[in-house]
C-alpha cells in the first residue's frame, strides 16, 4: 500500500528536526522583540522586570555585526553572554513573564548553535567615553560618572543637561528662555544674553517712519575665553554682511574634539569652537562645543534673525551687573508693543495708531520703508500670505501677519517661517514648541483627537489580552 495523503519532499525537509532546532532561537527572539515592543508601549511590564532593556541592549550590540566583519563569532558570543547575564539579573522580577522566558530559551539555543562558551568576556553596554575637557557633553558625562562611581545600583542612563532656547526675529519678536513670547520696540543696542561664558547683543532700528516697530540689523556674539579651550572670539553680522569667520579672520578655535554629527548619529572631529556657513550671506551657524552652545544667524530681506540654544547651568552663571538680558527676563514693560502676548492685528492705517508713535531716537544707515515702497496688506491678505509658509496658526503665524501689516514687506513671512524652523531644531522640549496667542484655538493637527486616543487605548488593551 502506498502512503496515504500527499506530501512534498520539500515539506519534509522543512520539517526536519535539525532545521526546527536551528529556527527555534530565531523565532523565540522575534517573539521577545515583538512582545517587548508591544507590551512596553502599553506599560504592562512592571518597572522591576527589565527584560525589554536586556533585549534592546542585545540588538544594539549586534545590529552592526555581519559574517563579513572580523571577529564576528567572538563579538556575537560576547553579546550573547551579556544578554544572558542581563536576564539572570532580572530573573526574579520577571518570573512568569512570557517575553522573559522566550528570550532565555532563544539565548540558550543560539549559544549552543554558535558554540559559545558559557564563561568568557562580555560586551559592554556602555561604550568607553573619553574625557575631553573641551567637550561640554564629555565633561558632563565624566562628572556624572564620577559622582555615581560608588553608587550601589548600576545605571545605564547618561547625564542629560537641561537646555534653554531664545529666539529673535521680525519687528522684533522675542521668545525668552521661559518661552514667553513678546513683541518689543527695544530700539538701539540691547543685550540678549550676558553671562560668564557668552554675550549676545543686538541692534534694532525703526522699519517704518513714524512707527515704534523695529527690526534687527546688527548682531554681535562674544565667546568669552575658556581656559585651556579657546581664547575670546567675536562674531559680528550686519545687514548685507554675514561673514563666515570671526572678527580676527579665523573660522575655528581650540583643540579638536569628538562630537555627534546630525540625527543619524555619525561622529566627527571638530574644533572646540567653529563656524558653519550653511548659505553664503544668508545663514551662518556658530557652534561652541566646549560650552554646548549653538547660535543661528540669518539674513532675510533687510534684517537679521537669531536663535540660540544654551545649557541652563551656563545661562544662570551671571552676577547682579548682568541682569539686563532680554532672553532671561524679557523686554522692559515700557518697551513692549504686544499686550500680554496678544498682538493687535489691524490694517496699516489703524495699526500704526495702535503702536506708540514717536520720532526715531536711534541714528542708523538703514533706509526706512516709505509709503511708496510698502505693499499694502489687508488683514485677510496678510493671513493668506502667511498661510503659504505657516500652516499652524500659532504665535509665529500671528507675528507674520503683524509684520506684514506693519511693514508691507513680504520677506517677514520667510523670517517667521525660518525662525519657527530654527526653534524646532534647537528647542529641547517638543511639548513647548507651540505657543498660541490669547483667544486663538490651537491647531488640531498637533493634538490627538478623542477617536485617536480611544484607538490607541484599544490597541494597548488588545495587546495585553
Amino acid at each position: 500500500m502506498g502512503r496515504a495523503g500527499c506530501c512534498c519532499s520539500g515539506a519534509e525537509r522543512l520539517a526536519t528536526p535539525s532545521l526546527v532546532r536551528r529556527l527555534r532561537p530565531l523565532v523565540l527572539l522575534i517573539i521577545a522583540l515583538i512582545s517587548a515592543s508591544r507590551i512596553g508601549n502599553c506599560q504592562v511590564i512592571s518597572p522591576q522586570c527589565r527584560i525589554q532593556k536586556c533585549t534592546t541592549d542585545f540588538v544594539s550590540l549586534t545590529s552592526h555585526l555581519t559574517p563579513a566583519v572580523d571577529d564576528f563569532h567572538v563579538e556575537f558570543c560576547k553579546a550573547l553572554r551579556s544578554y544572558k547575564a542581563c536576564t539572570q539579573r532580572t530573573a526574579k522580577s520577571c518570573r512568569g513573564n512570557l517575553v522573559f522566558h522566550s528570550a532565555v530559551l532563544g539565548i540558550s539555543d543560539l549559544m549552543s548553535q554558535r558554540n559559545c562558551s558559557r564563561d568568557g568576556p562580555t560586551s559592554s553596554t556602555q561604550p568607553e567615553v573619553f574625557h575631553e575637557p573641551c567637550n561640554y557633553y564629555s565633561r558632563i558625562q565624566h562628572a556624572h560618572t564620577h559622582a555615581h562611581a560608588h553608587a550601589h545600583t548600576h545605571s545605564h542612563t547618561h547625564a542629560r543637561p537641561g537646555f534653554l532656547f531664545c529666539g529673535l526675529f521680525g519687528d522684533p519678536h522675542l521668545r525668552t528662555f521661559k518661552d514667553s513670547f513678546q513683541t518689543c520696540k527695544v530700539e538701539g543696542a540691547w543685550p540678549l544674553i550676558d553671562n560668564d561664558y557668552l554675550s549676545v547683543q543686538v541692534t534694532n532700528v525703526p522699519v517704518v517712519m513714524g512707527s515704534s516697530a523695529t527690526a534687527t540689523n546688527k548682531i554681535t556674539v562674544i565667546f568669552k575665553p575658556y581656559e585651556g579651550c579657546t581664547d575670546q572670539r567675536v562674531y559680528q553680522a550686519v545687514t548685507d554682511n554675514l561673514p563666515a569667520a570671526f572678527d580676527d579672520g579665523t573660522v575655528s578655535s581650540g583643540d579638536p574634539i569628538h562630537i555627534s554629527m546630525g540625527t543619524d548619529g555619525a561622529a566627527g572631529k571638530v574644533r572646540a569652537l567653529w563656524i558653519s556657513e550653511r548659505s553664503p550671506g544668508h545663514h551662518i551657524e556658530l557652534h561652541a562645543g566646549y560650552i554646548g552652545v549653538t547660535v543661528i544667524v540669518r539674513q532675510l530681506g533687510r534684517y537679521l534673525t537669531l536663535a540660540v540654544r544654551i545649557p541652563e547651568e551656563l545661562a544662570q552663571a551671571y552676577d547682579a551687573t548682568q541682569d539686563l538680558q532680554l532672553c532671561l527676563n524679557g523686554c522692559p514693560r515700557v518697551e513692549r508693543i504686544d499686550q500680554s502676548g496678544h498682538l493687535p492685528l489691524s490694517p496699516p492705517s489703524v495699526g500704526l495708531q495702535l503702536q506708540h508713535l514717536h520720532k526715531p531716537r536711534y541714528s542708523s544707515q538703514i533706509q526706512l520703508y516709505s509709503q511708496s515702497d510698502r505693499q499694502a496688506f489687508t488683514v485677510e491678505a496678510a493671513k493668506e500670505r502667511c498661510r503659504e509658509q505657516l500652516e499652524v496658526q500659532d504665535i509665529y503665524f500671528h507675528s507674520c501677519v503683524f509684520d506684514l501689516l506693519t511693514t508691507g514687506d513680504a520677506n517677514f513671512t520667510v523670517a517667521a517661517y525660518s525662525a519657527q524652523k530654527d526653534m524646532e531644531s534647537l528647542h529641547p522640549h517638543r511639548d513647548r514648541w507651540r505657543i498660541y496667542p490669547r483667544g486663538s484655538a490651537p491647531s488640531t493637527f498637533y493634538y490627538p483627537q478623542p477617536l485617536q486616543l480611544l484607538t490607541l487605548l484599544l490597541l494597548c488593551t488588545l495587546s495585553f489580552v
